[in-house]
C-alpha cells in the first residue's frame, strides 16, 4: 500500500499536522485531514524528517550475524585490506546475505537511501558486486542502493582489476571508485587517469576514498579537481574521507575547499574520531555539498561502527565540536538532506509532490533527534511502511 494518511506528525519539528500520501508521493499536508480510504497511521506527535541517507558504507563487508570476530590485525591500512581479502574465504562471507543484513539494519534505523562501495579484486572477481546487486534488486521499494565499483586492494598494482571494474560498471554498478592513488598504486596520475577514463566510458560519476593526509592528500585532491575541470565532470565527483582537509595549514585547506566548491566536488565524511577530518562548518560556509556515512559496520576492520545515521550524526557533532541546537540540527541535516544532495536524489523532501520517503523521530526538537538513541517509531519508503520501532518489517536472512 502506497496510500497513507499520517496523522499528528511534526515535519522538521514544526507544528503537528496530517500528511496524505497518494501513489507514493506527498499529496497534502494540513491539520485534521479526512481519511478517504488510505491506511491511517497515528504518529503520536513525532518529528518527521526526510529519510536518512547513508552516503558512504560497505554493504559487502559486514560480519553481522556470524558471532564475534576476533580482530588481531591492528590499524595498518594495507594489513587490514589483505586480512579482509583472506578472511572472506575463511569466514565464508556470502555478499548477498551479509549485505541484506546490513541494509535491513539501516532500514530499521530510518534509512531510505544508501551508497555502498563494493570490493572488486582479482582474487574474488565480481562476486561481491553480484551479491550486492542481488540485494539491491531484493530491496527495491524498501531501500534505494547505489553501488560504487571499488578497487579496495589497488587498481594498477593488481593486473586485471581494471578490466573487472569495467565489467562491474557494465553490469550495473552506478559509480567508479578509487583509493589513495599515491599510497596504494604508487602512481597517482595513472590511477586517476584510469578512474576518470572508466567514468567517461560508462557515463558514470566518481567517488574516491582519500585517506591520504597532509600535503600528499592535498596533491591527490588537486589532481582530482584538475580532471574534474578538464572533463566537465562538475557535480559528478565525490571524495570520501578527505582527511587532508583536516590538516592544520589553514591557508592550504581554505584554498582547497574554495576550489572544491568551484568544481562542485562533494565531500563525504564519517567524522572519524581517530583521524583529522574535514571541518563541516567550513565546508558548509564555502558551499561544498556534504554528506556522511557510517563506513564499514562490524566487519574485519572494526566492531565499532553502527548501521545508524542518527548515531553518525552524533559522532560528527562530537568530532566537529557542534553543541548548539542549530549546529546539532545541521549534523542531522548532513545525514539526510546533505547525502541526498550528494547523491542527486530527485523528489527528496517533505513538501507536497515529493516522494514519501520519511523517518519519524521520538524527540521534542531536531537537536534532540540528532543525539537520541530512541528507536525510530516509523519509516516510510515511497508511501510504504518499511520499519517500526527500530526494526525493518522485511526479515533479514
Amino acid at each position: 500500500m502506497t496510500d497513507l494518511l499520517l496523522r499528528n506528525l511534526r515535519p522538521m519539528g514544526g507544528a503537528a499536522v496530517d500528511m496524505r500520501v497518494l501513489a507514493g508521493r506527498i499529496a497534502e499536508i494540513a491539520p485534521s485531514l479526512a481519511a478517504s480510504g488510505e491506511t491511517v497511521e497515528d504518529c503520536g506527535g513525532a518529528i518527521a524528517i526526510p529519510g536518512l541517507v547513508e552516503a558512504h558504507t560497505h554493504l559487502d563487508k559486514t560480519v553481522m550475524g556470524l558471532g564475534w570476530y576476533e580482530n588481531a590485525v591492528g590499524t595498518d591500512l594495507r594489513a587490514m585490506i589483505d586480512n579482509e581479502r583472506a578472511e572472506r574465504h575463511r569466514l565464508g562471507l556470502d555478499p548477498h546475505r551479509q549485505s541484506m543484513r546490513h541494509a535491513l539494519a539501516l532500514v530499521g534505523a530510518g534509512c531510505t537511501h544508501a551508497r555502498s562501495h563494493v570490493d572488486i579484486d582479482t582474487e574474488h572477481g565480481l562476486a561481491m558486486v553480484e551479491g550486492v546487486l542481488q540485494t539491491r534488486d531484493a530491496l527495491r521499494g524498501i531501500l534505494d542502493i547505489e553501488i560504487v565499483a571499488f578497487p579496495q586492494s589497488g587498481l594498477l598494482v593488481r593486473p586485471g582489476t581494471l578490466e573487472l571494474m569495467d565489467k562491474a560498471l557494465a553490469s550495473g554498478a552506478d559509480l567508479v571508485g578509487g583509493l589513495d592513488p599515491s599510497g596504494m598504486d604508487r602512481d597517482p596520475t595513472g590511477h586517476l587517469d584510469a578512474v576518470f577514463a572508466l567514468a567517461q566510458k560508462h557515463g558514470k560519476g566518481v567517488d574516491i576514498h582519500l585517506h591520504e593526509a597532509g600535503t600528499l592528500g592535498a596533491f591527490a585532491l588537486e589532481l582530482i579537481m584538475e580532471r574534474t575541470r578538464a572533463l566537465g565532470m562538475q557535480g559528478k565527483v565525490a571524495v570520501s574521507h578527505a582527511f587532508c582537509l583536516g590538516m592544520n595549514d589553514w591557508h592550504a585547506t581554505e584554498a582547497l575547499i574554495d576550489e572544491l566548491a568551484a568544481c562542485d566536488i562533494a565531500i563525504l565524511t564519517t567524522g572519524a574520531p581517530s583521524r583529522e577530518v574535514p571541518q563541516v562548518k567550513r565546508l558548509q560556509a564555502a558551499g561544498v555539498r556534504l554528506g556522511a556515512g557510517c563506513d564499514g559496520v562490524r566487519d574485519t576492520w572494526s566492531p565499532l561502527n553502527r548501521p545508524d545515521m542518527i548515531d553518525r550524526a552524533r559522532i560528527i557533532a562530537m568530532r566537529n565540536n557542534l553543541r548548539s541546537d542549530a549546529d546539532l540540527a545541521f549534523a542531522l541535516e548532513i545525514c539526510s538532506t546533505g547525502g541526498a544532495r550528494v547523491m542527486g536524489l530527485e523528489g527528496y523532501g517533505l513538501e507536497v509532490g515529493c516522494i514519501a520517503d520519511l523517518t519519524l523521530l521520538n524527540a521534542e526538537t531536531l537537536a534532540e533527534g540528532a543525539v537520541s538513541d530512541a528507536p525510530r517509531p516509523l519509516v516510510v519508503k515511497a508511501g510504504r511502511v518499511t520499519a517500526r520501532n527500530g526494526t525493518a518489517l522485511r526479515k533479514a536472512p
